[in-house]
């Protein structure tokens, strides 16, 4: 029983030693709670340009898609016809209602 109460004095400045890490720990992370944040506000930045990056490739990828379609199966179609007619009609009024505003 001896060797248990020589061990307790022991065991005292360890535990002092732990308290006073822990607080200064905890000033430590006080100190860093304001980058953490910054980098947490740059990290959802950089989350929100690689969807918006994401969204114009995709977008871009569509349209390209979509007109070269439907150019390629407007230049598969023969010219001499009413549908090739009215196409290039209404191309040429849309075109002159954008010019006009």
């Amino acid at each position: 029983m001896a060797a248990a109460g020589s061990t307790s004095p022991a065991r005292e400045p360890a535990t002092r030693s732990a308290s006073s890490t822990s607080k200064g720990t905890g000033g430590a992370a006080s100190e860093h709670a304001v980058p953490t944040e910054d980098a947490a506000a740059e990290a959802g930045s950089d989350m929100l340009q690689t969807i918006s990056r994401m969204i114009y490739s995709g977008s871009y990828a569509l349209a390209y898609g979509v007109v070269y379609a439907a150019v390629f199966i407007s230049q598969s179609l023969p010219r001499d016809n009413p549908v090739m007619h009215g196409l290039s009609d209404g191309g040429r009024a849309a075109m002159d209602q954008l010019e006009d505003g």
